[in-house]
């Protein structure tokens, strides 16, 4: 698959999700390892969210946008859409440790969701993430996320805490693929699953 072409399906794709209803969470959906410096990351994944106390499950989309700084930084804009919820944000993540089979960095960004109609929120968010390379085209990572919001107009306040394992494996030496599970621990974070691809334009 071209350049072009996954470049075009997946700007359709995500603009098609992005016209629905919409709000939700984030995915992580990277390894530890950051975007190198100048290239761009163009990554499209479909997610589920599952159901928790009563609730439907619900199918939508995850994307992300970004570009490195340096050799050990970069930035990410980063959305999430589903049937009822939607989600906008953006992240910075610092590459801490830089080792041969094993990294690790952490990220913090700012993110705005709406958590059903008139009822917006904004709020912070980060992820410590660790990942190992046990072959040469693959990458295990597994971290913590945790999100905290405020309900605008409102005394309310959100936490979300996920455990989050993955995989991210390199299918050329342009697009991964990647596929993780977010395993929530508190009563605000669901359950979801995530797959799909990530494309670097000048890896």
């Amino acid at each position: 698959m071209s350049k072009k072409i996954f470049v075009s399906l997946a700007a359709v794709m995500f603009l098609a999700a992005a016209a629905a209803e919409a709000s939700a969470q984030d995915v992580v959906m990277n390894s530890a390892e950051t975007i190198n410096p100048g290239n761009v990351k163009l990554a499209f994944f479909p997610t589920v969210l599952f159901g928790k106390n009563g609730s439907d499950r619900l199918w939508g989309a995850a994307g992300r946008v970004g570009i490195g700084i340096t050799s050990r930084f970069d930035v990410e804009a980063k959305a999430a859409i589903f049937k009822g919820l939607k989600y906008l944000g953006a992240d910075a993540e610092l590459w801490f440790i830089h080792g041969k089979n094993f990294n690790g960095s952490a990220a913090l960004g700012v993110h705005m969701t709406n958590l059903q109609p008139g009822e917006d929120s904004r709020g912070f968010d980060t992820t410590l993430l660790f990942s190992h390379r046990p072959v040469q085209r693959l990458e295990i990572y597994g971290g913590f996320k945790f999100a905290y919001d405020w309900v605008n107009n409102s005394d309310r306040r959100l936490a979300m805490m996920h455990l989050v394992p993955g995989l991210e494996f390199r299918v050329t030496d342009d697009i991964d693929f990647l596929a993780e599970f977010g395993i929530g621990l508190n009563d605000n974070a669901r359950h979801y699953a995530s797959v799909g691809l990530a494309l670097y334009l000048f890896r």
